[in-house]
């Protein structure tokens, strides 16, 4: 499966590194390396993740405390969004709209 990972996903992910690497450098990169790497998984294990309200899949991440939203439309897995599980439910909501 081919996997798209759309611009509102890279712009969490740029959060995410800018976050993390401001807390300590080198840390923004790990974060990164971290959760590609939970992204690329998706060729094998797409779909078996449960779904939320507005019918995308979300896996959580290994090592940080995010969850990747992702949907699986015609042979290829698309990446709506990378979000911080520690952040307000309403905003997850408005931004999976």
């Amino acid at each position: 499966m081919n996997i798209q990972l759309l611009d509102e996903a890279k712009i969490d992910l740029l959060n995410g590194y800018d976050f993390y690497e401001t807390l300590e450098p080198g840390v923004g990169s790990y974060f990164l390396d971290s959760l590609y790497s939970d992204i690329e998984s998706l060729v094998i294990h797409a779909g078996i993740h449960p779904k939320n309200e507005q019918d995308y899949h979300y896996m959580l991440a290994k090592t940080f405390p995010f969850a990747i939203y992702y949907k699986i439309e015609s042979g290829s897995i698309f990446i709506y969004a990378v979000l911080d599980c520690r952040s307000n439910p309403s905003e997850k909501t408005k931004k999976l709209k």
